[in-house]
């Protein structure tokens, strides 16, 4: 194999593994982005559901207070 044909191949070995690496570190930032993605629609979802649990609560109890007092009788 001669000097010029063994860069050749150096080059070419060098560029697909450059190419290679770069696809790679992309795949890992999307992949980074996806899972914070995620994560703050996860935490989102909870505050939420946490919210509309209270929300019930709260309505619960004024309607079971709302049903407990005596009902009054109107004067006219």
């Amino acid at each position: 194999m001669t000097a010029t044909t063994s860069k050749k191949s150096r080059d070419h070995a060098e560029s697909i593994f450059s190419k290679t690496q770069t696809q790679s570190m992309s795949l890992n930032r999307i992949i980074s982005e996806q899972d914070a993605a995620s994560q703050a629609r996860e935490a989102k979802t909870a505050r939420l559901r946490e919210l509309r649990l209270e929300k019930e609560a709260d309505d619960m109890a004024a309607a079971a207070a709302l049903a407990a007092s005596p009902k009054r009788v109107g004067k006219r």
